[in-house]
């Protein structure tokens, strides 16, 4: 008699190992949060906790959903999110400077973010309907170019950047795994880069300020490129080992703005030191490998593609937030998934993490019966 079979089989079938990197991560994020208040549980990591918890069980609840069911209800699920954007533009309330949120008594919305990974899974659906010898037609193009361009043009107006650009990535990499040719995303690429001016025009003042400053940051160190200098100073202060916990002096003496939030991993690394960047960075590497992992075992064309665009999201979330707080890219209003504060991200996060582990249990379960 093995261990797991005295472990009931739909606990012994769940994927422990990830389960317990996303505890790790959620977790630590905790303890920065705590550090963050001063020493005090309120008012964001005991949030955090209650947040977390709820939506990591939202998530191994998604796991045993059969990935055709996501594939059935997705298109209805598409025209509810997009229909909801849209309320967003006429009733929705305003937070951090853009129109993003449904207020509905005890909790509040954001569609945006729930439209991340649902233009994904519709993505998904077109090319494993589309047959192989249509991927290289334009057929194969315009209308993946509407499910991303229509509601990211409607996130973009709110005006919400940094979930329009997540939403764009995402949606342009299920398009370049699904075998489209490469002269077209070098050719979107010039065609983005000559609609730059466009998109510069519907950024709030702050927005563009924070793009000026990232080009040139010696021009405001005390102003727009606050937050970057204050962020720097944060991580290089810290060194090896940190200044200890709840001794940083940028983020305990509030120098460093946001830092619940998008700059928490600067005011982690203060007081923890690059040890505990590096291990931060190395979980969401164990995370992002096994997400790969199910992409890349999955035989079914939808399947292969929604874990692959996923897995992706997730990277981007973790690569920007690093690279806008280290200044190596604008801020651009994207947190550190599953570590700070901010229920939006997290239930994003989390449902990409459910639909994989779906995915995955239906790799386990045909393997299975292949044998």
């Amino acid at each position: 008699m093995t261990a797991n079979s005295l472990v009931p089989a739909p606990i012994a079938h769940l994927p422990w190992r990830l389960i317990f990197v996303v505890l790790a991560i959620g977790l630590f994020g905790a303890l920065a949060l705590y550090s963050a208040a001063g020493g005090s549980m309120k008012p964001w990591a005991l949030n955090h906790i209650i947040r977390f918890l709820a939506f990591l069980g939202m998530a191994i609840t998604m796991s045993y959903i059969r990935p055709q069911t996501y594939r059935d209800w997705i298109w209805p699920a598409y025209g509810l999110v997009f229909f909801l954007l849209i309320a967003v533009m006429l009733y929705g309330a305003i937070g951090g400077g853009a129109r993003s949120w449904l207020e509905f008594g005890f909790i509040r919305l954001q569609p945006s973010e729930l439209m991340k990974p649902i233009v994904i899974l519709c993505l998904a659906s077109f090319y494993a309907r589309l047959p192989s010898a249509e991927i290289r037609k334009f057929s194969a193009i315009w209308p993946a170019a509407l499910i991303i361009v229509i509601p990211d043009f409607i996130i973009l107006l709110q005006p919400d950047l940094g979930t329009s650009l997540l939403l764009l990535l995402g949606g342009v990499m299920v398009m370049f795994l699904a075998g489209l040719p490469m002269r077209l995303f070098v050719g979107a690429a010039v065609a983005l880069t000559a609609m730059a001016p466009i998109v510069y025009s519907f950024m709030l003042p702050h927005q563009k300020k924070r793009l000026l400053i990232f080009l040139y940051p010696e021009e405001d160190p005390l102003g727009a490129g606050y937050h970057i200098t204050q962020s720097k100073i944060a991580i290089g202060s810290g060194g090896v080992f940190g200044k200890g916990f709840l001794h940083g002096t940028q983020s305990q003496l509030q120098y460093l703005p946001e830092q619940h939030t998008d700059f928490i991993f600067p005011a982690m690394v203060e007081e923890w030191g690059m040890f505990a960047g590096l291990f931060l960075i190395l979980l969401f590497t164990l995370l992002l490998r096994w997400a790969t992992k199910v992409a890349l075992d999955t035989k079914d064309r939808f399947g292969r593609l929604a874990a692959g665009g996923l897995s992706m999201t997730i990277f981007f979330y973790f690569a920007i937030n690093l690279l806008m707080v280290m200044g190596l890219a604008p801020v651009v209003g994207i947190p550190l998934p599953l570590f700070s504060y901010g229920g939006s991200a997290m239930l994003t996060v989390m449902i990409c993490l459910g639909i994989l582990m779906s995915i995955d249990r239906g790799n386990r379960r045909n393997r299975r019966d292949h044998t």
